[in-house]
């Protein structure tokens, strides 16, 4: 079993497409990177509810735009240490931060 991933976005060129990843596992969890940061995800919680978590923009305004087009709500998205919390809960281990 492996990964599937594609890019998610509208880039006018292929050659952005590295920067806006998303990748779905053979359990259908799927995981959207900016560059090399996860910066949403979407997986059963504790109660073994599905939903898409998303963090608040810490970043660029490049990265603002991967957020918007994952979501346009912008109340869904999560301060870093609720989004970090989420994680651990859905997958029962720390997210590594990337600098």
């Amino acid at each position: 079993m492996k990964a599937n991933f594609t890019n998610y976005g509208n880039y006018s060129s292929n050659n952005y497409g590295s920067h806006s990843l998303k990748f779905t596992d053979p359990n259908n969890r799927q995981f959207w990177f900016s560059y090399d940061t996860l910066i949403a995800f979407y997986a059963p919680d504790s109660t073994g509810l599905w939903d898409t978590y998303i963090i608040q923009n810490y970043w660029s305004t490049t990265t603002g735009k991967h957020l918007y087009w994952i979501s346009t709500d912008k109340k869904k998205r999560l301060k870093q240490e609720q989004f970090y919390s989420k994680y651990l809960e859905c997958f029962g281990k720390k997210l590594e931060r990337v600098a």
